[in-house]
């Protein structure tokens, strides 16, 4: 298997990505993570540091950040948010929002609540079972 790049991306102060990477770094096989390269995208500074001490190996912040890196993930993880410009009150810009839908990386969306938007078909579940499921995701696209 080559190296896989997976961006996670997040904003708001970085929960919520700091949740999934310290997942990914639990539940992945070792031989999994040696190549795998996590980096952490922060809308803003307080998210990055978050994902960061979760165990990203690289990590950036704001708006050029997230469209470059958009661009070199193979695996583009966060909330469904982060494809909806002006999202996260504003922090998600137009740019970004287009370069991560446009990126050719797969992108695994966790359907978390956002204000005025609703996505019918879809079972409310808790935050870590949907966790759970990304994971379990993951390791089978790896």
């Amino acid at each position: 298997m080559s190296n896989i790049t997976i961006v996670v991306i997040d904003g708001q102060g970085g929960g919520i990505g700091a949740h999934i990477i310290e997942k990914l770094q639990k539940n992945l096989p070792d031989e999994s993570l040696e190549k795998i390269d996590i980096i952490a995208l922060g809308t803003n500074a307080i998210a990055t540091s978050l994902m960061m001490k979760a165990g990203a190996n690289r990590a950036a912040t704001g708006e050029n950040s997230i469209v470059r890196a958009s661009g070199l993930a193979d695996i583009i993880i966060g909330s469904w948010a982060i494809i909806v410009p002006n999202s996260m009150l504003g922090e998600l810009t137009p740019p970004m929002a287009e370069a991560i839908a446009s990126s050719n990386a797969k992108k695994l969306l966790i359907p978390l609540p956002q204000q005025g938007i609703e996505l019918i078909g879809l079972t409310p579940e808790p935050f870590p079972h949907m966790i759970d499921k990304l994971i379990d995701r993951i390791k089978r696209i790896i």
